[in-house]
């Protein structure tokens, strides 16, 4: 199929962009990578009045340190993030986890903006910036404001961005030393969308005892999800297998994912308990002493 008639409009700078979007609102679709739009758009899913093309305003692609976060903009690519040695060094989880995002030839156009304000409940990078703690920054002609993810990412595909709003950045934190890292999925091919997937952070003491975890799964509910009884029972225990088990079986206990298609309900549980365990393991093995 082909996509239903739209006007587009290609702006060169960040206002010209914010100017389409409070002259067109809810008539507009913002087109960043478009690696999830442009398929919505010829399957005739998506039906916008006008296109806002992105890809020309130069300012929303960078990635910068500053006072202990990594600020990445909107339109940078999601190759250009994974390959960066800022985000190698002091981000290592979410290098990881791009890795599994669809395949190179995806991430060389895709971008970590249009990903996240996509908001794929299967997607591997809300599950990221949950267990991160990222913020987003987003700005129109009227406001500029922050939100956290719990603010952001609000349902199925949906996030709190309102029809004039441009989300422009994401400030990712860094992990405080002697934190370990793991990023888990099982999907039907690689490349896919997750059935299951999850992000997880360990940091340690001295003794190799858990002062903090973290836990954020995909797949499994309307947006990332945090297990905090799961996270709870970890600190200030060693993390040993019998450990990392006893928060696995808690996170099944806990979530309640919906089945479809492609796996059960029950399937999803047990699969995202099996991942934490595994996350939680690697995560630890990988703390610096």
């Amino acid at each position: 199929m082909k996509p239903a008639p739209f006007q587009y409009l290609a702006p060169r700078t960040r206002d010209e962009a914010l100017e389409a979007l409070r002259q067109f609102g809810p008539d507009a679709k913002v087109l960043a990578g478009g690696q999830s739009l442009v398929p919505l758009l010829a399957m005739r899913l998506a039906r916008p009045a006008v296109l806002v093309d992105i890809n020309r305003v130069p300012d929303l692609a960078f990635v910068r340190a500053a006072r202990g976060a990594i600020v990445i903009g909107a339109m940078t690519r999601q190759r250009t993030v994974e390959t960066h040695p800022l985000v190698a060094t002091q981000l290592p989880l979410l290098r990881e986890a791009l890795r599994w995002v669809g395949h190179p030839q995806i991430r060389t156009r895709g971008t970590i903006g249009g990903s996240l304000a996509h908001a794929d409940p299967a997607a591997e990078l809300p599950a990221v910036a949950s267990v991160l703690g990222a913020t987003f920054k987003v700005v129109s002609r009227r406001r500029q404001r922050t939100l956290g993810c719990e603010e952001f990412f609000t349902g199925y595909l949906t996030t709190a961005l309102e029809p004039d709003e441009l989300l422009t950045e994401i400030r990712f934190p860094v992990p405080p030393p002697r934190t370990g890292w793991a990023f888990q999925e099982v999907a039907r091919r690689h490349g896919d969308f997750a059935l299951v997937g999850v992000a997880a952070l360990v940091r340690l003491d001295g003794d190799r005892r858990c002062i903090e975890a973290r836990l954020a799964f995909t797949g499994v509910g309307p947006g990332p999800v945090r297990v905090a009884d799961a996270e709870a029972l970890l600190v200030g225990r060693a993390l040993t297998r019998e450990a990392a088990d006893e928060a696995g079986r808690a996170v099944t206990a806990a979530l309640e994912p919906e089945g479809d298609i492609h796996a059960s309900a029950e399937y999803r549980k047990h699969v995202a308990g099996v991942l934490a365990a595994r996350a939680l393991l690697q995560a630890a093995e990988r703390v610096q002493t």
